[in-house]
Parts: C-alpha cells; sequence; structure tokens
C-alpha cells in the first residue's frame, strides 16, 4: 500500500480507477478478522444532511454524499470554497488565483454544480466564469453538506454535477441557554502572508435572538512551488475579503422566523490576463488580431480610453449585499409535520479595474423564494412537497461586457418521497421546472421546460453495511450567458459565442455505493455513469497565440468515474485512511472534453493521545494526458501536507484550541488542470498556517 501512494511510477498511479475500485475490496478481510478477534465494532456518529430534504442521516442517502463539521472543517477550510473542498473524493477547485476557486464535482462545473446557503441558492456571478468569486466565507461556515450527481434535484433539474449546501448561523434557530455563546478564530499563513480572523455571537431572551458574525481576510501573492520560470510568486494572486452579517430571529416553540443581512466585499488580483488579445475578433470561425480599425463582423470595436499599468494586473473590486427570510414551522396543520422557508434577495456588483480605472462592470439582481411542506406519513410513504423561484438580472458594461444584459426567470414544483420496509429505504422525486431568458438589448427570448425524476434505493444488507444505488433522469436549461454571450473574455483567454438555439440538456444518470459505516475498517466507494444528450459545452473552433474561439455547442456525452475512500483503525489512538477518484468524460461522437480533473489517490495517516490530534497525508495526483483539441497535457505532482492541534480548557472551562497545518511542504511545483490559467498561476508552494479558536 505504500509503495502504491508514494511511488509515481507505481502500477496503481498509473491506473487510479483499478486501485480505487480496491478500495471496496481491501477492507473486507482485516474488518472480519478485527471482529471475529473479539473487537467490538464502533459506529461512527450520524451526522444530520440538511439537504436531504428529509433531514436524513449520511448513511441512509441513496446519493454519495461528503459532510465536513467540526474539527474536520477547521482543517480543511481554505480561503475558498473550492480549496476547501478540494480534498474530497470526487471534488477539486476550479482555481483561478486566490480569490476565486469555485467546486468541480465530478468534472463538471458552473451552473452543473449548485451553491446554496443553508438551501437557499447564492446567486453571484461565479457560474458566468471561473475567474468571479463565490460569495460563501469557509471561515464562517458550520457545517458543509456535498450532494454528488443529479440526484438532489429537489434544489433545481440543472445541478447534474452535484450541490453544495453551506450552513451557517447568521439566522438563529433557538435561543442560547446561558443567553449568549459565541466563538472566535484567529489564523496567520507564511505562504501569501495571510492574516485573518472570524467570530461569531449569539445573543437572546424570552423569544427573541440576534446574531452577529464577521471575517476578515488579507493575503499577499502565494508563493508557488520551486522550479517555476515566472519566478517565486503569482504576481496578482492578492486576495483581502471582509464579510459581515447580522440576524435576528422569534423563536417559538414550534419553530423560528428570521431575517438576516449579510455584506461581503472584496479586491483580489486576476493573474494571466494577456492585453495583446486586445482587439481580437473574429473571421467566422476564425480568430483575427492584427486589428483594422473598423471593429468586428460582431459590431464589437475595442477604444481604450486609459493606459493600463505597466506589469500590472486587473482587479476585481466586488461588493455583495444579501438578505436572508428563513423560517420552519412544525405541525402547522393537520397532516403535515414541517413547512420550512427560505426567501433572498441580492444585490450584486463587481468592477474590474485596470491602470486605476473601471474596464467593466458585472452586476447581479436576484431574488429567490423555496418553500417546502413536508406532511405526514400516508401509507407507508413519507415526504414533501414544494415549490421554488427566482428572478435573475445580470449585466456587463465596459471592455469585456461579452454578454449583454439578460433577465432570467426560473420556477420548479417538486415533490419527494420516501418508503421503508424491513432493510430496506427506497426514495422517488420528481421535478418540474420553467425556465424564461430574455436579452434584454436584442429582445431575443427563449423558454425551456423540463421534468426531472430520480428514484433511489439503500439496502442495509447485514449490520454495518449498507449497498445505495440511484437512477436519475434530469433536465438542465442552458444557461443566459451560453445562449448569448458573443465577445472577448480576456480573464480566460477565449473569445466566447453562445447559440440562442441552444436546447436543453438531458442527463441519465446511474450511481451505486457500497458502505461500511461501523467497526474499525469502515469505507465508502462509489462507481457512477452519466450519459448526457445535448451536452453543452464550449468548443473551440480556433486558437491564435493562446486565444481561444470558444462556441457553445451540443453534443452527446458520457462521463464515468469512481470514486472512494476507506479508513482502518489500527488502535483507538490512530489509523490510516486510503482515498482516491477518477473520472473521465468524452464526446460519444468522439473527442474529449476540456479541463476534466486529472486522477488522484492518497494516503492519510490520522492520530490522536490525549488533548493532542494530528494527520499526515501524501496525495498523487495522475498526468492528464487525456486533453481535449487545443488542450494541451499537464504533468502530475506529489503533494505531502500535515497537521496537528492541541485542545484545551480555560480554568472557567471554557473550550479552546491551537493547530498547525502545513500544505505541499515539499514545495512541489504543481499545475491544475482543470484551470484556465494553469500555466499563469500554478498552485501554492509550501505554506504553513498557524491558528487559534475559542467557543464560549
Amino acid at each position: 500500500m505504500t509503495s502504491f501512494v508514494f511511488s509515481p511510477s507505481a502500477p496503481g498511479v498509473r491506473r487510479p480507477l483499478a486501485c480505487a475500485v480496491l478500495l471496496a475490496l481491501v477492507p473486507a478481510a482485516p474488518a472480519v478478522l478485527a471482529q471475529t478477534a473479539g473487537q467490538a465494532p464502533a459506529a461512527l456518529p450520524e451526522v444530520t444532511v440538511s439537504a436531504s430534504g428529509l433531514q436524513l442521516g449520511v448513511s441512509e442517502l441513496t446519493q454519495p454524499v461528503s459532510v465536513l463539521e467540526g474539527d474536520t472543517l477547521v482543517r480543511r477550510r481554505e480561503a475558498t470554497l473550492g480549496e476547501s473542498l478540494e480534498g474530497e473524493p470526487g471534488i477539486t477547485g476550479s482555481h483561478f488565483g486566490a480569490g476565486a476557486s469555485r467546486p468541480v464535482i465530478r468534472g463538471m462545473d458552473g451552473p452543473r454544480v449548485k451553491i446554496l446557503s443553508d438551501g437557499a441558492e447564492l446567486h453571484d456571478a461565479s457560474t458566468v466564469s471561473p475567474d468571479h468569486a463565490v460569495v460563501s466565507e469557509p471561515l464562517l461556515a458550520t457545517q458543509v453538506e456535498v450532494l454528488r450527481g443529479p440526484s438532489a434535484l429537489v434544489y433545481g433539474a440543472g445541478a447534474v454535477g452535484g450541490v453544495v449546501n453551506v450552513l451557517d448561523g447568521k439566522v438563529p434557530t433557538a435561543v442560547p441557554e446561558k443567553g449568549i455563546d459565541g466563538q472566535a478564530e484567529l489564523r496567520a499563513g507564511t505562504g501569501a502572508r495571510e492574516k485573518a480572523g472570524a467570530f461569531a455571537l449569539t445573543g437572546g431572551a424570552g423569544n427573541f435572538a440576534v446574531h452577529v458574525e464577521g471575517a476578515a481576510r488579507d493575503a499577499g501573492d502565494y508563493r508557488v512551488g520551486s522550479g517555476w520560470s515566472g519566478g517565486t510568486r503569482v504576481p496578482g494572486s492578492f486576495n483581502r475579503t471582509d464579510t459581515g452579517s447580522v440576524g435576528l430571529s422569534w423563536v417559538g416553540s414550534r419553530g423560528y422566523l428570521g431575517l438576516a443581512f449579510t455584506r461581503q466585499t472584496a479586491k483580489y488580483g486576476l493573474p494571466g490576463h494577456n492585453h495583446d488579445f486586445e482587439g481580437c475578433h473574429t473571421h467566422g470561425d476564425h480568430l483575427h488580431c492584427g486589428g483594422h480599425g473598423h471593429g468586428d463582423e460582431d459590431g464589437h470595436g475595442h477604444d481604450h480610453d486609459h493606459d493600463h499599468e505597466e506589469g500590472g494586473v486587473p482587479v476585481v473590486d466586488l461588493r455583495s449585499e444579501r438578505v436572508d427570510l428563513r423560517g420552519e414551522l412544525r405541525n402547522p396543520f393537520a397532516g403535515f409535520e414541517t413547512l420550512r422557508l427560505r426567501a433572498g434577495t441580492t444585490d450584486y456588483v463587481h468592477d474590474e479595474v485596470e491602470g486605476g480605472a473601471v474596464a467593466t462592470t458585472f452586476k447581479n439582481k436576484a431574488n429567490d423564494l423555496r418553500l417546502e411542506l413536508q406532511h405526514a406519513p400516508v401509507a407507508g410513504l413519507r415526504g414533501l412537497v414544494g415549490v421554488q423561484g427566482s428572478e435573475r438580472k445580470f449585466s456587463a458594461q465596459g471592455e469585456e461586457a461579452y454578454v449583454q444584459p439578460t433577465r432570467t426567470r426560473r420556477w420548479g414544483l417538486f415533490v419527494l418521497e420516501e418508503y421503508r420496509i424491513g432493510d430496506w429505504r427506497i426514495e422517488g422525486a420528481l421535478r418540474h421546472d420553467r425556465q424564461t431568458a430574455e436579452a434584454q438589448d436584442s429582445g431575443v427570448e427563449r423558454s425551456h421546460n423540463g421534468t426531472s425524476a430520480s428514484l433511489g434505493t439503500v439496502w442495509r444488507f447485514t449490520p454495518g453495511y449498507a449497498l445505495g444505488a440511484s437512477l436519475t433522469r434530469a433536465s438542465r436549461a442552458p444557461t443566459a450567458e451560453e445562449l448569448y454571450a458573443r465577445g472577448l473574455h480576456m480573464a480566460t483567454a477565449t473569445y466566447e459565442r453562445g447559440d440562442a438555439d441552444l436546447r436543453a440538456e438531458t442527463s441519465r444518470n446511474i450511481d451505486l455505493s457500497l458502505r461500511k459505516t461501523s467497526g474499525p475498517t469502515t469505507f465508502d466507494v462509489t462507481v457512477f455513469r452519466n450519459s448526457i444528450s445535448n451536452y453543452i459545452y464550449g468548443r473551440t473552433l480556433d486558437e491564435h497565440d493562446g486565444l481561444q474561439l470558444l462556441q457553445y455547442s451540443q453534443a452527446d456525452a458520457t462521463f464515468t468515474g469512481v470514486e472512494g475512500r476507506v479508513r482502518h483503525a489500527v488502535t483507538r489512538n490512530w489509523g490510516v485512511t486510503l482515498f482516491g477518484d477518477s473520472v473521465r468524460a468524452r464526446l460519444d461522437e468522439g473527442g474529449r472534453l476540456p479541463r476534466i480533473p486529472s486522477a488522484r489517490v492518497g494516503l492519510r495517516l490520522d492520530a490522536n493521545w490525549q488533548s493532542w490530534e494530528g494527520e499526515i497525508e501524501w496525495l498523487q495526483v495522475a498526468r492528464q494526458k487525456r486533453v481535449a483539441a487545443f488542450e494541451t497535457p499537464t504533468p502530475g505532482y506529489g503533494m505531502l501536507s500535515l497537521g496537528v492541534a492541541y485542545n484545551g480548557r480555560t480554568s472557567g472551562g471554557t473550550p479552546w484550541q491551537v493547530y498547525l497545518k502545513g500544505r505541499n511542504l515539499t514545495d512541489r511545483l504543481a499545475y491544475s488542470h482543470v484551470s484556465f490559467i494553469k500555466d499563469a498561476a500554478p498552485l501554492a508552494g509550501r505554506n504553513v498556517t498557524l491558528g487559534v479558536r475559542v467557543a464560549f
């Protein structure tokens, strides 16, 4: 096992798919031997998954799920949501410098991965382009849930890659027993000279509770691994973010109703920006960058009334303000157990500043509503019905306004039901969506309807083991950007062209999983196949000195993969975990899809002794040589990480923790294949973070 993980030339590294399948087979023998030797199986504490709809535990779900909470979340979280989750099997980050990184699940990103804030969809500009940040602060998260695959369609049929639900405490759901509670954290890192801190405070009396929280981060350009031809740091990779929220709730014996206001401001650089592409335009399906003096055939001239800073990079200056309304009422009326409400309004704007002047302004004003009604059991069926709607007004103005102003309206109706019989749990869901996307300058409007369904089951065929399967047919309507984009996007070095005649894509997905949740050896392994008709992707038609002409097109595509992990508790104080994932994506007519993550496999040792806990991890990422047209292979790499923490209490009984974690300790030069700017912004080099947190 050790040589399999640590040696880049080992057969297991070259064939990660076969090795990941072994994750399910290897643990069976030691698990049986340990139990027959008299060791009592230790059941893992069950974690409730809020995004399951029915408040189920991890082991009860038909689809694969990851939950980060408590100390695990503290160890994993980084400056962005994508970085915080990329250590989980099947998940990586989109990596656009230090300010923007969105989760990529099973090779899918953008609008195919829906990001929620306690069940409500987040509205920013991160689905439009990977250089736009997700307005979610990991330091303020209390739990992060990831549901893989499209079967979580109660949150939107378009999430064919999966759903990420970030839980927080901004809207209080209970009055603190002692009248007040809270927590605070400070941390500092070496790689980007990062300084960050966060606090959360909840107080109340009677039926009212108030919550205040905030976080601040100041990080400079980050160091890369040794040997990079571009220097020791990535120019323009700094990140300064401030987030604050205040919430007020009325709490009663049957539920709560609360309101919260959240404001986030951020400034971060956009590495890899190439001004040599200014003035590039299209001649048919070809790029031309010579300049004519008469604009281009698409009607976009390029006048520049300011000079760019010599050697500088554009800076994103972001402001997001959101109001959340959340409520829950138990036993609202006869026949129903719970009524849940999620609603919000978002005012998002960011300027891309070049040479001290605003070059492009992106705005997104959105409203969203979600209402769920969970009914009492009827003939053995337990479930919920709901309605969800949103309106989004998006605009881009300036030099890189490659999308005309659009208005998108969505409405969906859904139902989720479960039935239990013996050792079986069966779940079914049905959803119907309608989307209307209007291009406001041209007056072109496109409407799409789609019906989605899923059926899954979990069979606990013996104590501690579960076999899960799910089948899903999901419909995703094209986004406004896929329909109407037309123009130069220098951040990603692309010229993008939409197609107003795109049809909805249809995903047919199957997941098969095997889990063991008790005993000294536990594991969770999943294989999947997702066949997508009319898959929408940016097809590269031409390339000029690194600039690509992308035409949003449709073709049938198939994604297949495996992901999993196995942990063996060698003793009560230390254990070993083997984990890995692999995904392959092809067009059915021939050819590969771009920016598909490399296969990975890793080994982690964890230990605890008295007040100490720690872990050491080696991650081996394979070379990605299965590339699309106009795409280059990405070399593989190995990365060593280490974490240690000490837990204590003050004389008054207040718990505190000091932690130290190191990432890429060998200072390896590494590149992410999913990144648009992988060569201009390699992954971070050696970084050591020291932090302290206290709860009261």
